[in-house]
């Protein structure tokens, strides 16, 4: 009786460890973040779960996040990504809308910003940056005279004195497309320069966006930009805060000015970075872990604390970015969504009148 007690245990327990999924060895992480921020967060990874090794897939740094788009739609049908870690959001929205990414409950507080996690639970925004504008203080002295606003890129004062990263790829792409979507809520003020702006002082995107493709200098991407600035290149430019403030820290001659702050503002743009599982993850359960741990607190932190001072979206975060006081800042309310559905149109479009004006 007790060996057959015994044997009906054993099968029952062979039946039982048969039927958990045996924890995958590794993953796949495609990166469209810089690989000096992320690697030192995997490697703190794989030290806390040991055995588990990341594959990191990085891509050039012009057109990464396309780039990184592109190959996980082209590779729809036999995924090779786990886990996408995108540095900003709009392309992260049309792989949702593609039905590419992986419905999962996220490991996050109910009290998370609006806006910064999918409704469908397909992907979770965290560690933002802002768009801003980096000023240098010996091409433009007198702050009084400093640029507030991102609508003056299309002032004629600054021609060829400011510039922006070429609006089809990254956080410039999607900043593009906020305003497009959001031009309603864009206002001008009683001295804004009227020809932007429709009868109800609503920003007209399609005017503006020539004003700026006339007068500012487009470049390669942000970095580029805040070279530009810190070298006296140009006066300001449009730029992100990690590449703002390595030219600041640095000791250059520069400024960091969060924009649209006056009372008619939209506010200062914050892009978060976005992780996201594949549908059909080739390594499901190490991806599952693997997500959960880079949009934690912990993880976050060290984007805070790092070079690229990044801002955190965990309510209540016990770290703050450094840059949190260089300028006390209103973020603006973004439907992303909104953005992401308008932005082949609006990138279209950006990009023919560009090559347009290059050419003349």
């Amino acid at each position: 009786m007790f060996w057959m007690d015994y044997v009906g245990l054993a099968a029952l327990f062979v039946c039982v460890a048969g039927c958990v999924p045996p924890l995958e060895k590794g993953a796949v992480l495609y990166s469209a973040a810089d690989r000096e921020f992320v690697t030192p967060i995997l490697d703190a990874f794989e030290r806390t779960n040991v055995g588990i090794e990341i594959s990191r897939q990085f891509d050039v740094e012009s057109s990464k996040t396309l780039g990184l788009v592109t190959r996980i739609e082209r590779e729809k049908d036999r995924p090779r990504c786990d886990v996408f870690w995108n540095n900003e959001l709009i392309h992260t929205i049309r792989l949702q809308k593609q039905g590419l990414l992986a419905s999962r409950r996220w490991k996050v507080p109910d009290t998370w910003p609006k806006g910064f996690k999918a409704a469908d639970g397909t992907w979770v925004g965290f560690a933002a940056r802002a768009r801003v504008l980096l000023v240098n203080k010996e091409k433009i002295p007198d702050p009084a005279n400093w640029p507030k606003s991102v609508l003056e890129l299309a002032d004629k004062k600054w021609h060829h004195r400011c510039g922006l990263a070429y609006p089809v790829y990254g956080t410039t792409a999607t900043h593009m497309a906020i305003i497009a979507s959001h031009a309603n809520k864009v206002l001008g003020d009683a001295n804004a320069n009227r020809m932007y702006f429709n009868k109800d002082r609503s920003l007209d995107w399609q005017s503006w966006s020539d004003g700026w493709i006339q007068h500012s200098v487009v470049l390669a991407g942000n970095k580029q930009v805040a070279l530009a600035v810190s070298s006296g290149e140009l006066d300001w430019g449009l730029t992100d805060t990690d590449d703002a403030v390595i030219e600041k820290e640095a000791g250059q001659p520069v400024e960091i000015v969060f924009p649209d702050q006056e009372k008619t503002g939209y506010g200062t743009v914050f892009i978060p970075n976005t992780i996201s599982v594949l549908q059909r993850a080739p390594n499901p359960a190490a991806a599952a872990l693997l997500a959960d741990y880079l949009v934690s607190e912990k993880a976050e932190s060290r984007l805070t604390m790092g070079n690229s001072a990044q801002f955190p979206v965990w309510p209540d975060a016990k770290i703050k970015s450094r840059l949190s006081g260089v300028q006390e800042s209103r973020w603006a309310e973004v439907d992303f969504e909104k953005a992401a559905d308008g932005w082949t149109e609006v990138m279209e479009s950006l990009r023919h009148r560009i090559d347009l004006n290059r050419s003349r």
